[in-house]
């Protein structure tokens, strides 16, 4: 059963009245626009997602709540284009960037390390680029460059060792493969502090998905369709993604530096946002789901 992470507070910060339009760019499995349709009676939600699967399912979810909304089977990456067809401006978008944990829990995607699939990783299952491509045919450079990046893995180097001597006997296939070939690769110790496969899984996710460039873009395409009084809320679970949302906050945010110390701040310089929240998960919402130990939620309101 998937769980919403920060789903209150998210919820809250999105400040919904009854009229509300409202954008989930990560629709999933209907958990955060579940709770936005039931308080938007007469708004409307516009919800994405590239997983057809999840689509299905958040669909039944949301027929039984209210027909004043609309799936958009597109990834985020295509928000403006998608939405400047049927709206102007919203009150609130909201971004989820977990995987959701029946994409986890599904073991044929390929996306967990506790279980043995073909190496798949996508988001979206009609794209040509998988895991099993970045894993058997990248470089060497390429590899250790994606997991230093994208998963912060201090053994990138050592790992990709490993996994270039394993695919030049043969072809790695499944997920528990190649977990095995990374935790040969890594020393005693790692192993015992955490699932050594954890940071490199994600940093080939996130490389299949293009991820980090989809996510910069999106953002900033949110910032210029939200109307006066309206909020962007980010949900990250991870460094690199927390790293873009809080320095594409404060450049619209913050006064240029050059300027701070003025008395009065000419007009054109003045931001058009103001950052409302950065906050963490509880310690009882970290027990009750482990997933979220890692999610931030930032909230940014348009002031201008």
């Amino acid at each position: 059963m998937h769980e919403s992470v920060l789903l209150t507070e998210s919820i809250e910060y999105l400040n919904l009245n009854s009229k509300s339009i409202i954008v989930d760019c990560t629709l999933g499995y209907a958990g955060h626009s579940s709770c936005i349709l039931r308080q938007i009676k007469h708004g409307f939600l516009y919800a994405f997602d590239q997983d057809k699967e999840a689509i299905k399912e958040a669909d039944k979810k949301l027929k039984t709540i209210g027909s004043n909304y609309e799936i958009i089977n597109t990834n985020f990456v295509n928000l403006k284009k998608e939405l400047t067809k049927r709206v102007d401006k919203v009150d609130g978008i909201l971004f989820d960037l977990g995987v959701s944990s029946p994409q986890l829990d599904q073991a044929n995607r390929g996306f967990s390390f506790h279980k043995d699939a073909p190496l798949d990783m996508r988001m979206d299952q009609s794209q040509k680029l998988t895991a099993y491509k970045v894993v058997n045919d990248y470089s060497k450079e390429t590899l250790i460059k994606i997991l230093k990046e994208y998963g912060e893995e201090k053994y990138a180097t050592r790992i990709v060792e490993g996994i270039i001597k394993a695919r030049q006997n043969k072809n790695i296939e499944t997920t528990l493969q190649l977990a095995e070939i990374i935790k040969q690769s890594v020393p005693e110790k790692y192993r015992r502090q955490t699932h050594p496969a954890r940071k490199t899984f994600q940093a080939i996710r996130i490389e299949v998905n293009d991820e980090l460039n989809v996510f910069k873009k999106a953002l900033k395409d949110a910032l210029d369709l939200i109307k006066v009084g309206g909020r962007v809320c980010v949900i990250t679970f991870h460094s690199l993604e927390d790293r873009i949302c809080k320095q594409v906050f404060n450049e619209v945010s913050l006064v240029p530096k050059e300027l701070q110390n003025l008395p009065v701040i000419p007009d054109e310089y003045k931001p058009k946002y103001k950052v409302i929240a950065n906050i963490k998960p509880t310690n009882k919402e970290i027990e009750k789901n482990n997933r979220s130990r890692s999610a931030r939620l930032r909230v940014i309101e348009r002031s201008l």
